[in-house]
């Protein structure tokens, strides 16, 4: 459909987290590439990347993205406000399309209270219906499933970025219609690294990602840094932590005694993870980088004793990295909460580097993993399906 012309006046996107930020500034300009020499004017709720983009923003989210419920609470006024901002713009504005982009428990909420407004309209707006898109599936699939049954009502159409999503949805939720348009980063990285031999001799390249909220950070430097110490004593490795702005070493808990060596690099993933032997890394989208460049992972996980208790009785999968959920099996070894100890996560970590062949046994099983993500062209394939109604 490249090149389809639309009749399309203004659409409403919101994004409430960094990674969804990027996402949308992506499907902006795909949808811009579809909808001829006048494009809608987009407007919503997002940060930098959907600015850049051209988007208005009526509210930015971005710099707040809350871990856990009692995060959450924490910035209920702040949410509340942005949602006041955005259900007062569809009002006013009556966009054709809504989009909702990751961000599942907000969107969702918009999404709901979107519908009944329009079911509501009168007069001159009363054949007001905009399409209703979300896309980056919620995770109903890990954790209340229940949220499904909902969604048929208010959503015209389901984007999904992962392979096992629409099967999900045809036992559990059939009413949702759901197209897999692939993963975003197999376009933000282009073709994979061919899978290499081991090389001996060579000091080997120990890759830090503890996360890029504070609250991670927090959480998981102390036991990090420990276990990286461990590591680049017993095999001389060098050891890159890799932030993802520069306001972000300040959220590294003090007195944290450092790898010998570290060198500290903000951004830049693709550049580390290309040179990297091995890496420990927070569960979640970057352990799918990893995977991406070939890199073997110890993935860990620990959030506050509180959100722990909620999150264990809910969760219904058997990992948190997702390289595991895809695969079905645990192609990196991950470590959850009290498991994630710096005698655990060095462990596994000098297994992968001291047994022979180990890691190139694990860099074959992640070649298998992103074979999983769909070929390039997401961002185009969602804009696509958008029109296409």
């Amino acid at each position: 459909m490249s090149g389809q012309t639309v009749n399309l006046t203004s659409i409403l996107l919101v994004a409430g987290e960094p990674s969804g930020d990027q996402l949308a500034a992506e499907l902006v300009r795909a949808l811009r590439r579809r909808t001829g020499p006048i494009a809608p004017r987009f407007f919503g709720i997002g940060g930098a990347a959907m600015a850049g983009a051209g988007v208005e923003i009526l509210c930015d989210l971005t710099a707040h993205s809350v871990i856990g419920p009692a995060d959450a609470l924490r910035q209920w006024g702040r949410f509340r406000e942005a949602f006041r901002r955005a259900t007062e713009a569809a009002r006013e504005r009556t966009p054709e399309v809504v989009i909702g982009v990751d961000f599942g428990a907000f969107n969702l909420r918009l999404l709901k209270t979107i519908t009944t407004m329009a079911q509501e309209r009168h007069g001159i707006f009363r054949n007001w219906r905009p399409r209703r898109v979300q896309f980056v599936s919620p995770q109903v699939w890990a954790s209340r499933p229940g949220r499904a049954r909902e969604m048929p009502r208010i959503l015209d159409r389901l984007l999904s970025i992962l392979p096992f999503e629409k099967e999900w949805y045809a036992r559990n939720a059939p009413g949702v219609r759901v197209d897999f348009v692939g993963h975003p980063l197999v376009d933000r990285h282009g073709p994979p690294p061919a899978t290499t031999d081991d090389h001996p001799g060579r000091r080997p390249h120990l890759v830090l990602l503890p996360g890029s909220r504070t609250g991670e950070l927090r959480r998981h430097w102390p036991v990090v840094a420990p276990a990286a110490r461990a590591i680049v004593k017993k095999t001389g490795a060098r050891c890159t932590l890799i932030l993802p702005n520069e306001t972000a070493r300040a959220s590294l808990p003090a007195g944290v005694p450092e790898p010998e060596g570290l060198m500290v690099q903000v951004g830049d993933l693709a550049r580390a993870l290309s040179d990297a032997d091995v890496a420990i890394a927070s569960t979640g989208t970057v352990t799918l980088e990893c995977a991406w460049f070939g890199v073997p992972t110890v993935a860990l996980y620990r959030t506050s004793w509180s959100t722990y208790q909620i999150g264990r009785r809910i969760i219904r999968v058997p990992h948190l990295a997702m390289p595991n959920l895809l695969a079905g099996q645990a192609v990196m070894p991950e470590f959850i909460q009290d498991a994630a100890t710096p005698e655990a996560l060095a462990g596994a970590a000098l297994g992968l580097l001291e047994t022979p062949g180990a890691l190139q046994r694990s860099r074959e099983s992640l070649a298998g993993v992103r074979q999983l993500l769909g070929p390039p062209g997401a961002a185009e394939r969602a804009a696509e399906a958008i029109l296409a109604d």
